[in-house]
Formats: C-alpha cells, sequence, structure tokens
C-alpha cells in the first residue's frame, strides 16, 4: 500500500512538472512544447482542461490561468461587442479559440467556431467562484462574463454549426452544446442567463444524443457532458461510455472517432488522453475495477520521458512528436487525486 501511494504522488508531481513546463510568463499554457505543429500555441480549450489538473495541486496557479484568460478575452473585446451586436457572418467574426503565446489571434484558417471553448470557461469560471476562489476581480471582469452569455445567445449555439473539439467540420456537436449548456447553467448563480438559452441547448441534447453529431454516432468528445460537465443523467451516461469502450478504444490510447484521418497511417490514431478521462468517469461512478483498468492503461501508455504524448500511431508503439500533451497530464493528475 504505502509502495502504491509512493508511486501515485510520483506520477502526480511529475505531471504537474510537465504542467509547469508548458506555461508561459503570462499564465497560459500552450498545449504542448513543439513549435513545428504550432502546438506551441495557446487554445482557450487546452487551457482551461489543463487547469482541471493544476487547481488539484496549486489552486492560485488556476486562478491565475483563468484571469490571463479573461485579460486575452479583453483585448478582444471589440469581437465580442461586434458578435452581440450582430450574429457573425464569417468565421473570423466568432472568438478565435487559438492565440499566439503574446495573445494575438491566429489568422490562418484553424477551425476558428468553437462553441464548446466558451462554454467551458463559463463552467469553470462558474463552479471556482461558486466555491469561494475569486476570479472575477473586477466590474469589468463580471461584464466580460455577462457578454459571454450574450455571446452565446447571439450565435444561436444550439443550432450553431461549430467546429467541435477536434476543430474539423462544421456540424451541430453535442459536445459543443452540452459545454454551453452546462457553462450557462453554473455561471447563472452569477451573472443574468434567461432561462431560454438553457433550454435551447437542453431541447438539442435531447434530440441529438446520443450521437455527437449528423456524421459520428460515437466520438471521445462526448465523454465531457459526463465529466467535467455532467449534463446527462446516468442512463445516457451509461450508453455513452458502451458507445465509446465497444468502438473507440484501442490498445495504446483511444481513437477520437471511427474513420478519423488525422495521423492515419493504416488505422486511426490512439489518443493518450482517454485513458485517464475514462479513469475519472468510472472513479466518479464508484467503479473501482473499471477505474483501475485503465489506470493501469493510463500508465502503460507514459513513453521513456515519463510524458503522455499527444497519441499513438494505429496498432503501433510509436507516438507523433506532440509531446508531452498537457491536456492528457491534466487528466490523469484528476484521476489520481
Amino acid at each position: 500500500m504505502e509502495a502504491a501511494i509512493i508511486l501515485k504522488n510520483q506520477l502526480v508531481m511529475t505531471s504537474y512538472k510537465k504542467l509547469q513546463s508548458l506555461r508561459y510568463s503570462n499564465g497560459l499554457r500552450c498545449a504542448s512544447p513543439v513549435k513545428e505543429t504550432g502546438y506551441n500555441r495557446i487554445w482557450l480549450r487546452d487551457n482551461i482542461y489543463q487547469s482541471l489538473g493544476i487547481e488539484k495541486i496549486n489552486i492560485r496557479e488556476a486562478v491565475r490561468t483563468y484571469r490571463a484568460i479573461l485579460k486575452l478575452l479583453r483585448k478582444h473585446e471589440w469581437k465580442i461587442d461586434k458578435a452581440i451586436l450582430s450574429r457573425p457572418k464569417t468565421k473570423y467574426d466568432y472568438i478565435h479559440p487559438i492565440y499566439t503565446p503574446k495573445m494575438s489571434e491566429i489568422n490562418q484558417e484553424w477551425g476558428f467556431k468553437q462553441n464548446d471553448a466558451i462554454g467551458a470557461l463559463l463552467f469553470k469560471i462558474g463552479d471556482l467562484e461558486l466555491k469561494g476562489k475569486k476570479i472575477l476581480r473586477s466590474k469589468k471582469d463580471k461584464q466580460l462574463i455577462q457578454k459571454l452569455v450574450y455571446y452565446l445567445a447571439s450565435i444561436e449555439y444550439w443550432h450553431d454549426k461549430d467546429n467541435g473539439i477536434w476543430e474539423e467540420n462544421e456540424e451541430v456537436h453535442a459536445s459543443s452544446v452540452g459545454a454551453c449548456v452546462a457553462g450557462l447553467k453554473k455561471i447563472s448563480k452569477i451573472v443574468y442567463v434567461p432561462k431560454w438559452l438553457i433550454e435551447n441547448g437542453e431541447k438539442t441534447l435531447k434530440e441529438l444524443l446520443p450521437r455527437e453529431s449528423e456524421t459520428k454516432d460515437v466520438d471521445m468528445a462526448l465523454l465531457s457532458l459526463i465529466y467535467p460537465y455532467n449534463v446527462v443523467n446516468k442512463k445516457m451516461a451509461t450508453t455513452i461510455l458502451k458507445n465509446v469502450e465497444s468502438k473507440l478504444v484501442r490498445n495504446k490510447g483511444v481513437i477520437r472517432y471511427l474513420g478519423d484521418k488525422y495521423y492515419f497511417k493504416e488505422r486511426e490514431a490512439e489518443w493518450t488522453m482517454g485513458f485517464p478521462w475514462l479513469a475519472i468517469i468510472y472513479k466518479n461512478l464508484n467503479n473501482p475495477e473499471k477505474y483501475a483498468y485503465y489506470m493501469r492503461k493510463t500508465i502503460e501508455v507514459l513513453n521513456e520521458n515519463s510524458e503522455l504524448p499527444e497519441l499513438y500511431f494505429g496498432n503501433s508503439e510509436e507516438h507523433n512528436e506532440n509531446t508531452p500533451l498537457g491536456w492528457s497530464h491534466a487528466l490523469m493528475i484528476v484521476a489520481l487525486s
């Protein structure tokens, strides 16, 4: 038992150090340190998911990251104002999901429509504020959060075709709608959120689930509706888990969806984040056997540098260059905490 505790603590601290190595001086983090692939840039979503792990070790660091995101959004607040006044007509008019280390927008096409990132931000700021962790420091901060609510209303997130978590084809994604529903529910304790804005999203989820979208019946992104958002009931969670495990789980990770062409080599790439994600969910569902199984799988896919890479090429021992991946390490910390 003592040896297990020591190993657990070592894995947690190693992952924490990996996450800290991705931090810029402004408090934001890159997805991975690799410049050649562009992963040294700042994704809103990745910073939020990384902070799920950071807050387990150092809550002040997590708060610093969320405040840095607010600072970043204030820098581009004119875009939010414009989108509220008139529903965006081009992809560029949406809030950008990705920035340079100096907080400038990425001007190249990169799946700009990622509504889940805004939902995720509202969810975690609301969550931490309600827990007494002060993120909003001024009226301007609170006004910005209110504007994000109006922004989701303006883009009509509940039927807006976005690029989703994986930044790909434009569809109505259950994972994006669910993130917005969760965020609006949580932040409604802090700013004004009209009931219909939540109800419209819930209606879409009821119609779409357990599918992720029109073209995907099962997708790893659906796990987010169970953790961290908890916007599906136990029956739907069980269905999602059954679909993911029966169709997407592989030896070295979880594929994003059937037919995924990203880093495709004969077979779909296997993403390491899927194992700790499933471990967290089964831990929360009080299933120690499944939890232990996916924790073992997580540890098994650490590379020779004790890193969780983004993915392994299908049915191989070779991983891609994006290592360590902050998102994976953050989920590992949560799973072990």
